[in-house]
Protein backbone atom coordinates (compact mmCIF):
# COMPACT_ATOMS: atom_id res chain seq x y z
CA UNK A 1 0.00 0.00 0.00
CA UNK A 2 2.96 2.48 0.46
CA UNK A 3 5.01 1.77 -2.14
CA UNK A 4 3.04 4.39 -4.71
CA UNK A 5 1.54 6.65 -2.09
CA UNK A 6 4.63 9.00 -0.29
CA UNK A 7 7.31 8.07 -2.98
CA UNK A 8 4.63 9.59 -5.44
CA UNK A 9 3.14 13.00 -3.77
CA UNK A 10 6.42 13.45 -1.62
CA UNK A 11 9.90 11.59 -2.69
CA UNK A 12 8.84 12.18 -6.47
CA UNK A 13 7.66 15.92 -6.23
CA UNK A 14 11.38 17.38 -6.69
CA UNK A 15 11.18 14.95 -10.03
CA UNK A 16 7.97 17.09 -11.32
CA UNK A 17 8.60 21.00 -9.93
CA UNK A 18 10.10 21.82 -13.13
CA UNK A 19 7.67 20.59 -15.37
CA UNK A 20 5.12 21.82 -13.66
CA UNK A 21 6.58 25.25 -13.14
CA UNK A 22 6.82 25.02 -16.88
CA UNK A 23 3.66 23.70 -17.31
CA UNK A 24 1.83 26.65 -14.75
CA UNK A 25 4.18 29.35 -15.73
CA UNK A 26 5.01 30.20 -12.19
CA UNK A 27 7.90 30.34 -9.39
CA UNK A 28 9.20 27.55 -7.70
CA UNK A 29 7.50 28.76 -4.15
CA UNK A 30 3.92 28.76 -6.27
CA UNK A 31 4.84 24.85 -6.82
CA UNK A 32 5.97 24.45 -3.77
CA UNK A 33 2.87 25.65 -1.98
CA UNK A 34 1.06 23.00 -3.61
CA UNK A 35 2.93 20.70 -1.23
CA UNK A 36 2.49 22.93 1.12
CA UNK A 37 -0.81 22.48 1.02
CA UNK A 38 -0.44 18.69 0.58
CA UNK A 39 0.74 18.77 4.01
CA UNK A 40 -1.30 21.10 5.65
CA UNK A 41 -4.66 19.94 5.14
CA UNK A 42 -3.46 16.38 5.84
CA UNK A 43 -2.10 17.19 8.55
CA UNK A 44 -4.73 19.15 10.42
CA UNK A 45 -6.77 15.88 9.48
CA UNK A 46 -4.70 13.50 10.84
CA UNK A 47 -5.06 13.95 14.21
CA UNK A 48 -8.68 13.06 14.16
CA UNK A 49 -7.90 10.48 11.74
CA UNK A 50 -5.85 9.10 14.48
CA UNK A 51 -8.96 8.76 16.94
CA UNK A 52 -10.58 7.00 14.23
CA UNK A 53 -8.19 4.20 13.89
CA UNK A 54 -8.10 3.98 17.54
CA UNK A 55 -11.68 3.16 17.70
CA UNK A 56 -12.57 1.35 14.11
CA UNK A 57 -8.83 -0.31 13.59
CA UNK A 58 -6.17 0.64 10.95
CA UNK A 59 -7.66 -1.91 8.41
CA UNK A 60 -11.03 0.15 7.19
CA UNK A 61 -9.70 3.36 7.15
CA UNK A 62 -6.62 2.20 4.94
CA UNK A 63 -8.77 0.58 2.04
CA UNK A 64 -10.97 3.61 1.91
CA UNK A 65 -8.42 6.16 2.02
CA UNK A 66 -5.83 4.37 -0.24
CA UNK A 67 -9.03 3.73 -2.80
CA UNK A 68 -9.78 7.66 -2.79
CA UNK A 69 -6.07 8.31 -2.63
CA UNK A 70 -5.43 6.39 -5.95
CA UNK A 71 -8.86 8.20 -7.38
CA UNK A 72 -6.87 11.20 -7.31
CA UNK A 73 -3.58 10.47 -8.79
CA UNK A 74 -6.26 9.00 -12.21
CA UNK A 75 -7.82 12.62 -12.20
CA UNK A 76 -4.43 14.13 -12.64
CA UNK A 77 -5.04 13.42 -16.72
CA UNK A 78 -8.53 15.85 -16.62
CA UNK A 79 -5.97 19.02 -14.73
CA UNK A 80 -6.38 22.07 -16.80
CA UNK A 81 -4.16 24.93 -16.90
CA UNK A 82 -5.69 26.75 -13.62
CA UNK A 83 -2.85 26.37 -11.18
CA UNK A 84 -5.73 26.28 -8.65
CA UNK A 85 -6.97 22.58 -10.11
CA UNK A 86 -3.16 21.62 -9.00
CA UNK A 87 -3.62 23.18 -5.56
CA UNK A 88 -7.01 20.70 -5.15
CA UNK A 89 -5.15 17.64 -6.57
CA UNK A 90 -2.26 18.16 -4.05
CA UNK A 91 -4.96 19.02 -1.42
CA UNK A 92 -6.68 15.80 -1.48
CA UNK A 93 -3.72 13.83 -2.25
CA UNK A 94 -2.41 15.51 1.19
CA UNK A 95 -5.57 14.45 3.09
CA UNK A 96 -6.09 10.93 2.03
CA UNK A 97 -2.34 10.21 2.13
CA UNK A 98 -1.70 10.39 5.80
CA UNK A 99 -4.26 8.14 6.64
CA UNK A 100 -4.22 5.74 3.72
CA UNK A 101 -1.33 4.87 2.30
CA UNK A 102 0.82 6.61 4.80
CA UNK A 103 3.01 5.68 7.22
CA UNK A 104 0.43 6.00 10.33
CA UNK A 105 -2.28 3.40 10.04
CA UNK A 106 0.67 0.97 8.87
CA UNK A 107 2.91 1.86 12.24
CA UNK A 108 -0.46 1.33 14.40
CA UNK A 109 -0.88 -2.04 12.81
CA UNK A 110 3.08 -2.90 13.11
CA UNK A 111 2.94 -1.46 17.62
CA UNK A 112 0.21 -3.53 18.07
CA UNK A 113 1.59 -6.68 15.96
CA UNK A 114 5.21 -6.95 17.88
CA UNK A 115 7.11 -5.32 20.79
CA UNK A 116 10.62 -6.88 21.28
CA UNK A 117 11.15 -6.59 17.65
CA UNK A 118 8.79 -3.64 17.04
CA UNK A 119 11.86 -1.27 15.51
CA UNK A 120 12.74 -3.81 13.22
CA UNK A 121 8.84 -4.59 12.28
CA UNK A 122 8.54 -0.69 11.59
CA UNK A 123 11.75 -0.90 8.90
CA UNK A 124 10.55 -3.81 7.21
CA UNK A 125 7.31 -2.19 6.76
CA UNK A 126 8.66 0.61 6.13
CA UNK A 127 10.73 -0.92 2.49
CA UNK A 128 7.54 -0.62 0.59
CA UNK A 129 8.06 3.41 1.34
CA UNK A 130 12.16 2.64 0.38
CA UNK A 131 11.46 0.75 -2.60
CA UNK A 132 9.17 3.14 -4.17
CA UNK A 133 11.12 6.02 -2.96
CA UNK A 134 14.27 5.20 -5.43
CA UNK A 135 12.31 3.59 -8.32
CA UNK A 136 9.16 6.15 -8.54
CA UNK A 137 11.42 9.12 -9.03
CA UNK A 138 13.34 7.63 -11.94
CA UNK A 139 10.22 5.86 -13.44
CA UNK A 140 8.49 9.59 -13.08
CA UNK A 141 11.57 11.42 -15.21
CA UNK A 142 10.86 8.95 -18.14
CA UNK A 143 7.33 9.25 -17.77
CA UNK A 144 7.57 12.95 -17.61
CA UNK A 145 10.32 12.88 -20.84
CA UNK A 146 7.60 10.51 -22.75
CA UNK A 147 4.30 10.73 -21.89
CA UNK A 148 4.15 14.31 -19.87
CA UNK A 149 3.13 15.16 -16.04
CA UNK A 150 -0.70 14.05 -16.05
CA UNK A 151 0.28 10.36 -17.54
CA UNK A 152 2.93 9.91 -15.15
CA UNK A 153 0.70 10.83 -12.19
CA UNK A 154 -2.21 8.42 -13.83
CA UNK A 155 -0.16 5.63 -14.10
CA UNK A 156 0.66 5.48 -10.93
CA UNK A 157 -3.10 5.06 -9.50
CA UNK A 158 -3.58 2.89 -11.76
CA UNK A 159 -0.72 0.98 -10.25
CA UNK A 160 -2.12 1.21 -6.75
CA UNK A 161 -5.92 0.21 -8.28
CA UNK A 162 -4.59 -2.94 -9.76
CA UNK A 163 -1.94 -3.69 -7.38
CA UNK A 164 -1.85 -2.44 -4.26
CA UNK A 165 -5.51 -2.59 -3.19
CA UNK A 166 -6.06 -6.22 -3.07
CA UNK A 167 -3.20 -6.49 -1.39
CA UNK A 168 -4.23 -5.18 1.32
CA UNK A 169 -7.41 -5.79 1.51
CA UNK A 170 -6.14 -9.72 0.97
CA UNK A 171 -3.52 -9.68 4.09
CA UNK A 172 -3.80 -6.90 6.17
CA UNK A 173 -5.44 -7.48 9.87
CA UNK A 174 -5.63 -4.77 12.27
CA UNK A 175 -4.36 -6.59 15.58
CA UNK A 176 -2.99 -10.04 16.91
CA UNK A 177 -6.18 -10.41 18.74
CA UNK A 178 -7.93 -10.98 15.95
CA UNK A 179 -6.18 -14.13 15.40
CA UNK A 180 -5.91 -14.59 19.32
CA UNK A 181 -2.30 -14.34 19.42
CA UNK A 182 -0.18 -11.60 21.56
CA UNK A 183 2.34 -9.32 20.11
CA UNK A 184 4.99 -11.19 18.11
CA UNK A 185 3.00 -13.85 16.54
CA UNK A 186 4.20 -16.36 18.30
CA UNK A 187 2.26 -16.63 22.10
CA UNK A 188 -1.35 -17.11 22.82
CA UNK A 189 -3.68 -14.27 23.61
CA UNK A 190 -4.14 -14.03 27.18
CA UNK A 191 -6.89 -10.88 27.44
CA UNK A 192 -7.78 -8.38 24.83
CA UNK A 193 -6.28 -5.70 26.83
CA UNK A 194 -3.02 -6.88 26.72
CA UNK A 195 -1.70 -4.50 23.53
CA UNK A 196 -3.85 -1.76 25.23
CA UNK A 197 -1.99 -0.60 28.04
CA UNK A 198 -0.26 2.74 28.30
CA UNK A 199 -0.91 6.72 29.05
CA UNK A 200 -4.18 7.98 27.76
CA UNK A 201 -4.49 11.02 25.30
CA UNK A 202 -5.43 13.67 28.27
CA UNK A 203 -2.08 12.48 30.51
CA UNK A 204 0.03 12.39 26.70
CA UNK A 205 -0.51 15.73 25.74
CA UNK A 206 0.33 17.42 29.41
CA UNK A 207 3.64 15.19 29.01
CA UNK A 208 6.94 17.58 28.44
CA UNK A 209 8.60 14.87 27.08
CA UNK A 210 5.72 14.51 24.13
CA UNK A 211 6.07 18.43 23.17
CA UNK A 212 10.19 17.97 23.26
CA UNK A 213 9.78 14.71 20.74
CA UNK A 214 7.07 17.59 18.65
CA UNK A 215 9.90 20.04 18.48
CA UNK A 216 12.55 17.44 17.46
CA UNK A 217 9.94 15.92 14.52
CA UNK A 218 8.99 19.78 13.29
CA UNK A 219 12.95 21.00 13.26
CA UNK A 220 13.84 17.52 11.21
CA UNK A 221 10.50 17.47 8.90
CA UNK A 222 10.97 21.08 7.66
CA UNK A 223 15.29 20.32 6.93
CA UNK A 224 14.64 17.24 5.28
CA UNK A 225 11.46 17.80 3.33
CA UNK A 226 13.15 20.97 1.68
CA UNK A 227 16.37 18.87 1.00
CA UNK A 228 15.10 15.84 -0.93
CA UNK A 229 12.14 17.41 -2.30
CA UNK A 230 14.02 20.37 -3.84
CA UNK A 231 17.46 18.61 -4.19
CA UNK A 232 16.80 18.22 -8.18
CA UNK A 233 16.08 21.60 -9.37
CA UNK A 234 19.09 22.68 -6.70
CA UNK A 235 21.63 20.19 -8.63
CA UNK A 236 20.67 20.97 -12.27
CA UNK A 237 21.09 24.75 -11.28
CA UNK A 238 24.88 23.54 -10.24
CA UNK A 239 25.04 21.79 -13.65
CA UNK A 240 24.30 18.47 -12.94
CA UNK A 241 22.04 17.08 -15.93
CA UNK A 242 18.55 16.40 -15.44
CA UNK A 243 18.65 12.60 -15.55
CA UNK A 244 21.19 12.67 -12.95
CA UNK A 245 19.15 14.76 -10.76
CA UNK A 246 16.84 12.01 -10.96
CA UNK A 247 19.55 9.70 -10.04
CA UNK A 248 20.33 11.85 -6.78
CA UNK A 249 16.46 11.49 -5.90
CA UNK A 250 16.36 7.81 -6.87
CA UNK A 251 19.82 7.33 -4.26
CA UNK A 252 17.47 9.08 -2.00
CA UNK A 253 15.28 6.36 -1.98
CA UNK A 254 18.06 3.74 -1.58
CA UNK A 255 19.21 5.34 1.63
CA UNK A 256 15.84 5.68 2.58
CA UNK A 257 15.72 1.80 2.26
CA UNK A 258 19.14 1.80 4.70
CA UNK A 259 17.43 4.44 6.83
CA UNK A 260 14.48 2.08 7.60
CA UNK A 261 16.02 -1.34 7.86
CA UNK A 262 19.05 0.09 9.36
CA UNK A 263 17.37 2.27 12.46
CA UNK A 264 14.92 -0.26 13.04
CA UNK A 265 17.26 -2.98 13.61
CA UNK A 266 19.11 -0.45 15.82
CA UNK A 267 16.35 0.46 17.63
CA UNK A 268 15.50 -3.27 19.09
CA UNK A 269 19.30 -3.09 20.40
CA UNK A 270 20.09 0.54 21.57
CA UNK A 271 18.54 3.46 23.30
CA UNK A 272 16.42 4.75 20.38
CA UNK A 273 17.68 8.74 21.37
CA UNK A 274 21.15 7.80 20.46
CA UNK A 275 20.22 5.93 17.29
CA UNK A 276 18.11 9.53 16.23
CA UNK A 277 20.90 11.06 16.80
CA UNK A 278 22.95 9.18 14.59
CA UNK A 279 20.44 9.18 11.60
CA UNK A 280 19.59 12.96 12.06
CA UNK A 281 23.45 13.30 12.77
CA UNK A 282 23.86 12.11 8.80
CA UNK A 283 21.27 14.35 7.43
CA UNK A 284 22.78 17.19 8.76
CA UNK A 285 26.32 16.59 7.18
CA UNK A 286 24.61 16.05 3.84
CA UNK A 287 22.51 19.08 4.01
CA UNK A 288 26.29 20.74 5.05
CA UNK A 289 27.44 19.21 1.88
CA UNK A 290 24.93 20.86 -0.48
CA UNK A 291 25.34 24.32 1.31
CA UNK A 292 28.70 24.04 1.05
CA UNK A 293 28.67 24.61 -3.00
CA UNK A 294 30.13 21.13 -3.19
CA UNK A 295 26.94 19.47 -4.86
CA UNK A 296 27.96 18.78 -8.00
CA UNK A 297 31.02 16.63 -7.13
CA UNK A 298 29.41 14.95 -4.21
CA UNK A 299 25.34 15.06 -5.25
CA UNK A 300 25.13 11.39 -4.83
CA UNK A 301 27.02 11.67 -1.02
CA UNK A 302 24.96 14.35 -0.04
CA UNK A 303 21.59 12.73 -0.98
CA UNK A 304 22.71 9.21 0.55
CA UNK A 305 23.31 11.01 3.69
CA UNK A 306 20.21 13.20 3.87
CA UNK A 307 18.06 10.35 2.65
CA UNK A 308 19.15 8.08 6.16
CA UNK A 309 17.82 11.08 7.84
CA UNK A 310 14.50 10.80 6.08
CA UNK A 311 14.59 6.72 5.93
CA UNK A 312 14.84 6.38 9.54
CA UNK A 313 12.22 9.31 10.54
CA UNK A 314 8.87 7.56 10.80
CA UNK A 315 10.34 4.35 12.66
CA UNK A 316 11.55 6.61 15.11
CA UNK A 317 8.27 8.43 15.43
CA UNK A 318 6.37 5.25 15.74
CA UNK A 319 9.08 3.57 18.07
CA UNK A 320 9.69 6.69 20.53
CA UNK A 321 5.67 7.47 20.33
CA UNK A 322 5.15 3.51 21.47
CA UNK A 323 7.70 2.96 24.45
CA UNK A 324 7.16 6.59 25.54
CA UNK A 325 3.52 6.82 26.19
CA UNK A 326 2.18 2.81 25.11
CA UNK A 327 -0.33 1.36 22.53
CA UNK A 328 -3.89 3.17 24.64
CA UNK A 329 -3.86 6.30 22.84
CA UNK A 330 -1.45 5.74 20.03
CA UNK A 331 -2.93 6.11 17.19
CA UNK A 332 -4.29 9.67 18.31
CA UNK A 333 -0.88 10.58 20.09
CA UNK A 334 1.48 9.20 16.72
CA UNK A 335 -1.39 11.10 14.66
CA UNK A 336 -0.58 14.36 16.16
CA UNK A 337 3.42 13.55 16.11
CA UNK A 338 2.88 13.12 12.47
CA UNK A 339 0.70 16.41 11.91
CA UNK A 340 3.64 18.34 13.46
CA UNK A 341 5.86 16.27 10.91
CA UNK A 342 4.31 17.15 7.55
CA UNK A 343 3.26 20.93 8.89
CA UNK A 344 6.85 21.24 9.31
CA UNK A 345 7.78 19.20 5.78
CA UNK A 346 5.14 21.57 4.04
CA UNK A 347 6.63 24.67 6.04
CA UNK A 348 10.13 23.77 4.73
CA UNK A 349 9.63 23.30 1.64
CA UNK A 350 7.93 26.41 1.32
CA UNK A 351 10.49 28.33 2.66
CA UNK A 352 13.01 26.67 0.58
CA UNK A 353 11.17 27.36 -2.44
CA UNK A 354 11.26 31.34 -1.20
CA UNK A 355 14.38 31.23 -0.33
CA UNK A 356 15.69 30.57 -3.24
CA UNK A 357 13.37 33.46 -4.96
CA UNK A 358 14.30 35.84 -2.61
CA UNK A 359 18.22 35.20 -3.00
CA UNK A 360 18.50 33.75 -6.01
CA UNK A 361 20.05 30.80 -4.94
CA UNK A 362 19.68 28.26 -1.85
CA UNK A 363 22.23 29.27 -0.06
CA UNK A 364 20.94 30.97 2.69
CA UNK A 365 18.04 28.60 3.38
CA UNK A 366 20.46 25.28 3.33
CA UNK A 367 22.18 27.25 5.75
CA UNK A 368 19.10 27.61 8.04
CA UNK A 369 18.12 24.09 7.41
CA UNK A 370 21.73 22.38 8.67
CA UNK A 371 21.51 24.55 11.96
CA UNK A 372 17.97 23.33 12.33
CA UNK A 373 18.22 19.79 12.29
CA UNK A 374 22.03 20.39 14.16
CA UNK A 375 19.66 21.64 17.40
CA UNK A 376 17.38 18.42 17.16
CA UNK A 377 20.35 16.34 17.84
CA UNK A 378 21.01 18.37 20.73
CA UNK A 379 17.62 18.51 21.95
CA UNK A 380 17.20 15.01 21.86
CA UNK A 381 19.73 14.33 24.54
CA UNK A 382 16.73 15.57 26.91
CA UNK A 383 14.42 12.76 26.56
CA UNK A 384 14.95 10.12 29.42
CA UNK A 385 14.26 6.57 29.99
CA UNK A 386 11.22 4.60 28.42
CA UNK A 387 8.50 4.17 30.13
CA UNK A 388 6.87 1.43 28.19
CA UNK A 389 10.41 -0.91 27.23
CA UNK A 390 9.82 -4.29 26.28
CA UNK A 391 10.35 -5.49 29.86
CA UNK A 392 6.80 -4.02 30.59
CA UNK A 393 5.19 -6.54 28.15
CA UNK A 394 2.86 -9.26 29.57
CA UNK A 395 4.28 -12.50 29.53
CA UNK A 396 2.21 -16.03 28.46
CA UNK A 397 1.28 -18.27 31.46
CA UNK A 398 3.95 -21.95 31.09
CA UNK A 399 0.98 -23.92 30.19
CA UNK A 400 0.38 -21.53 26.80
CA UNK A 401 3.67 -21.55 26.44
CA UNK A 402 3.25 -25.83 26.55
CA UNK A 403 0.21 -25.35 24.09
CA UNK A 404 2.08 -23.41 21.24
CA UNK A 405 4.94 -25.62 21.62
CA UNK A 406 2.97 -28.58 21.27
CA UNK A 407 4.84 -29.81 25.05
Amino acid sequence: GQLFGAPVSVYSFGVFLKPLVHEFHASRAAISFAFTLHNVIGALLLPAMGRLIDRVGARRVILALTAIFALVLLSALWIGTGIWQLYVFYTVLGITLAAGPGPVPYGVVISHWFNRRRGLALGLVGLGIGIGAFAVPLLSQRLIAHSGWRVAYAAFGGAMVLISIPVVATFLQNDPSDRGLQPDVAEPAMKATASKEGMGWADIRRSADFWLMIVVFTLTSASMHAGVLHMPALLTDGGVSAGRAAMASAVVGISVIFGRLGSGYLLDRFFAPRIAMLFYGACAIGLAILWSGEARSSAMIAAFLVGLGMGSEVELMAYLVSRYFGLRSFATAYGYAFAAFMLAGALGTLLMGAGFDHFHSYKVPLGCFCAAMTCAVVLLTRLGPYRHGVESAPKPPLEAVAAVSGA
